[in-house]
């Protein structure tokens, strides 16, 4: 297990800026894949972004990309999640997630093995 606690959520104006946090426990805590993924009232669950263990590879969904910038400081163990140009659209409970595999990201955006409880983003038109 990989206890994950996502910190950060809120409410914010269309345009407006937040940056979630993900505060990752457990013994190779800095090991794992991580990952953002979003579900908003009356949707599927959605790919945000991901990020290799070492930070140096990202992959990002259409929809944010160019907006939101996932990064990780694995001395802290905590991933984080830079959303700027917030849209009503992004509208939802975040979840961060980790992942044992090390597979190419693009390949994980159905799903992670670990997950937190989410924290829940409100953007205001």
């Amino acid at each position: 297990q990989v206890p994950l606690v996502e910190s950060g959520g809120g409410l914010v104006q269309t345009g407006g800026s937040l940056r979630l946090s993900c505060a990752a426990s457990g013994r190779n805590a800095n090991s794992y894949t991580m990952g953002w993924f979003r579900q908003a009232p009356g949707k599927e669950r959605e790919f945000v972004a991901a990020i290799s263990w070492s930070g140096m590879s990202t992959y990002y969904a259409d929809s944010v990309k160019g907006r939101f910038t996932i990064s990780r400081d694995n001395a802290k163990n905590t991933m984080y999640l830079q959303m700027n140009s917030l849209k009503p659209e992004d509208t939802a409970v975040y979840y961060c997630a980790a992942d044992y595999r090390r597979s190419p990201l693009a390949t994980m955006t159905t799903g992670m093995d670990y997950w937190g409880k989410g924290t829940l983003v409100t953007v205001s038109s």
